[in-house]
């Protein structure tokens, strides 16, 4: 049996924008949830190597940020809103390699250990986020 991975994330405030996914364009605002502005750097991936994932941030029911090695960050935006996620931001997976991809399932974790909903990922687009001007 593989071992489950479990990514504890830090709490933000999101809501559920369900916008329908889309392609975008290099340069191009991608929108999500309650998420950072962000721009496409890149081609999109269908999977991200799991020994290079250092960070994610979930954003909402349908947004998750990845930082990898190298700090870039690769925003998922599921196909579909995934129940609770946004209000829990934590989530686990389990696969038979270490590589999350597009065709996989994540599991929403509850703060009481239960589990939520599994919904499907979409792919890995690369991004820059906004900066915020500081005042």
């Amino acid at each position: 049996m593989m071992p489950m991975r479990v990514l504890m994330l830090v709490p933000l405030i999101a809501l559920c924008a369900c916008a329908p996914a889309v392609e975008h364009a290099p340069g191009e605002p991608v929108p999500a949830d309650r998420a950072p502005a962000a721009a496409v750097t890149g081609p999109a991936l269908s999977c991200l190597e799991t020994t290079h994932i250092n960070a994610t941030r979930v954003h909402g029911d349908r947004t998750i940020d990845f930082r990898v090695s190298g700090r870039r960050i690769y925003r998922n935006t599921l196909p579909y809103p995934c129940p609770e996620l946004g209000f829990e931001e934590r989530f686990a997976y389990s696969l038979p390699y270490p590589r999350l991809c597009s065709s996989d399932i994540i599991t929403v974790l509850h703060s009481d250990g239960s589990r939520g909903a599994s919904c499907g990922l979409g792919e890995f687009v690369p991004v820059d986020l906004a900066r915020r001007d500081q005042p």
